[in-house]
């Protein structure tokens, strides 16, 4: 295969090192390749592609040429044999060995990336489409400079977002974060030097728990909202509408849409 730069972003070809639980039905899987000394990010939501194999195949199947042409070549591949691409978030990146971690949350029913990440094992091949420069436009937080207060919300498909972010954040920025989990046992501690309050909603009721919220003073807030389509556009509104926030002070971005593939999601926008 030929790897090729999209500018900023290249393909990877990765291979798995290991995989392990992190809560009840979340899969941590470690991802290696030499290709990787030439992957670079700044870390926070840094959004990747990734292509995996169908059952029974060895590698995924992707266009010989990975150049400027890949969407095309991609789609025109049999459905059967074409490799299947998910979006995912940067969940770390180490160096010395080169190594990236992605977070998979398993479903039931399991779709074919949720199968394919309960399976994962040391030496299965996958490509990757990421960052080839460490300040890209795949990566959507930015608070301008002044912002005293950042606003999270996200579902289990955004923890590895949400993760990363308060990672990132100085001592003393003030954050208030809601987060979804479906399960009990996917709550855990997340790391930050930030002056933060975490809340967590197990099932439904992120939503309306957020727009219930008294948020503290602020004169320069900043909103990041990140899941469910449907859960992103109506606490984007509600942001806009009822609490008055400037909308060029938000990100919003859809990450999956309820009864919808990722293949369908892309195809609708």
């Amino acid at each position: 295969m030929t790897t090729a730069v999209v500018a900023p972003f290249r393909f990877f070809s990765l291979h798995v090192v290991r995989a392990r639980r992190v809560g009840s039905s979340l899969v941590r899987v470690t991802f290696a390749g030499e290709d990787l000394r030439h992957f670079f990010s700044d870390g926070r939501d840094q959004s990747l592609s990734l292509f995996l194999p169908h059952p029974g195949q060895s590698a995924p199947a992707v266009p010989h040429e990975l150049g400027d042409g890949w969407w095309q070549g991609w789609r025109e591949l049999p459905d059967d044999v074409r490799a299947v691409m998910r979006s995912y978030t940067l969940s770390a990146l180490r160096r010395d060995p080169d190594e990236i971690d992605i977070d998979f949350v398993l479903h039931i029913p399991a779709g074919p990336a949720s199968a394919w990440a309960s399976g994962a094992g040391a030496g299965d091949r996958v490509v990757l489409l990421g960052p080839a420069l460490a300040d890209n436009r795949a990566i959507r937080f930015r608070p301008p400079g002044d912002t005293d207060l950042i606003v999270l919300w996200g579902d289990e498909s955004a923890l590895p977002a949400v993760a990363s972010i308060l990672e990132s954040l100085p001592a003393g920025q003030r954050v208030r974060v809601w987060l979804e989990a479906h399960d009990a046992g996917n709550v855990r501690e997340l790391a930050t030097a930030a002056d933060a309050e975490i809340t967590w909603v197990v099932g439904e009721g992120s939503v309306d728990a957020l727009r219930e919220a008294r948020l503290p003073a602020a004169e320069h807030p900043y909103v990041w909202i990140a899941g469910e389509s449907g859960c992103v556009k109506a606490l984007r509104r509600h942001f806009v509408r009822e609490r008055g926030i400037d909308r060029r002070r938000i990100t919003f971005v859809g990450y999956w849409r309820q009864g919808m593939n990722e293949e369908q999601l892309r195809a609708s926008e």
